[in-house]
């Protein structure tokens, strides 16, 4: 099968693991997108993508607007469109790039919507929330799969926003689970000795300014008991002036973007995983699973969570964790009473899942592409049973 694949961020490390998995799955891809940065990436995953031009963060209408100039781009769009079996497009802008080239190159290939995260428009009750979602579900109408990587977008997004059991099309969960290793065994990673100053890290997309101020104010007032290691991406449109807060609190240091391969390095150095995010805590962010469940998960690394998001409840049906209903109020206290016994049993937890909660397989990618080809039947992924947690 031919995949056209179509993404808003070219430069972002989850594109490549998704080009990784239907190449896994014996799908030919190509990569069309947008980028970031102020030159495209010579690579990803092997591919030579075509540029449709740069973007910016936190500017959905602008990046809308960016797709009638790639389709300026109609020479090259047409050449990557050729003998397209199916077309996968990353987010709503694109969404709408990969409707139009099919439309015009390739009318008889699939269409599939990968939706990982929901822009705060789209829940407006006012004109631009409205047309944003009518976009979105005629565009839906056109297309045979909807791949989206929580249970919760389907439930708290697009079920009563969308209609979704209404449409014809599958919807599939795919989470953003971590690389396998060449050799496909669990990479060893180094444990710091269990005891104070507990070393907690936030690792990948930077962008909760209530995070920041949180464990910044921890770091600096209990450095007996507390250090912070924050490495990856910052949306510096969500913060006064990132570096200065990072560079000026004793406790906290700042790595920036890291590569996979010094994951277990970086992961080696850590007690805890922070998987808290309240950038939208009424859509988003409480809805979502982040890449740094599953990163920090497969290296053993026990992650801190809120119970009231959909990250607390996947650890919750594991058993793995440390959720809190009220983190600010409540961390400090359970890392003074924490002892090393205690924190060898959350270790001990993780160690005992099953590599698959963290690990893409082959079945992982072969799901995708079932999914993408309008082969595979509509999954709604039903509610786990709830076992003993550890619970803050």
């Amino acid at each position: 099968m031919k995949v056209a694949y179509f993404v808003h961020d070219l430069s972002d490390a989850a594109v490549a693991k998704r080009v990784w998995m239907l190449r896994e799955a014996g799908a030919e891809v190509r990569l069309a997108g947008f980028r970031r940065t102020a030159e495209p990436p010579a690579s990803v995953a092997g591919l030579t993508p075509l540029d449709l031009g740069r973007t910016h963060d936190a500017r959905l209408l602008s990046r809308a607007g960016s797709v009638l100039r790639s389709l300026a781009r109609a020479p090259g769009l047409r050449a990557f469109m050729a003998g397209a079996d199916a077309v996968l497009a990353r987010n709503l802008e694109v969404y709408v790039t990969a409707a139009l080239c099919r439309a015009l190159h390739a009318p008889r290939a699939k269409l599939a919507y990968e939706c990982l995260d929901v822009h705060r428009l789209m829940l407006g009750r006012g004109p631009a929330g409205q047309a944003l979602r009518a976009l979105e579900g005629a565009l839906m109408d056109r297309s045979e799969a909807l791949i989206v990587s929580s249970p919760a977008f389907l439930s708290a997004y697009f079920e009563p926003f969308q209609g979704l059991s209404r449409r014809p099309l599958t919807a599939l969960v795919t989470e953003n689970k971590a690389f396998p290793d060449a050799e496909g065994a669990a990479l060893p990673v180094p444990a710091p000795p269990a005891g104070p100053p507990w070393r907690i890290g936030w690792f990948g997309m930077i962008r909760c300014r209530r995070s920041l101020d949180f464990l910044c104010d921890l770091a600096r007032r209990r450095p007996d008991l507390v250090r912070v290691d924050i490495r990856g991406r910052p949306s510096y449109t969500e913060f006064d002036d990132f570096d200065r807060q990072t560079a000026e609190t004793p406790g906290v240091t700042f790595g920036g973007p890291y590569r996979p391969a010094d994951l277990p390095r970086l992961y080696g150095g850590l007690h805890f995983n922070w998987a808290i995010d309240r950038f939208q805590d009424e859509g988003n962010s409480r809805w979502l699973l982040p890449n740094r469940l599953y990163e920090g998960g497969r290296l053993g690394v026990p992650p801190i969570a809120r119970t009231d998001s959909e990250t607390g409840r996947w650890l919750k049906a594991h058993g793995l964790g440390v959720l809190f209903e009220e983190p600010e109020a409540r961390l400090e206290a359970f890392l003074d009473s924490l002892t090393p016994e205690a924190y060898a049993d959350l270790k001990a937890r993780h160690a005992a899942a099953p590599p698959s909660l963290f690990t893409l397989g082959p079945d992982d990618g072969a799901r995708l592409l079932g999914a993408i080809g309008g082969r595979a039947a509509a999954e709604r992924a039903p509610a786990a049973p709830a076992p003993l947690v550890q619970q803050a």
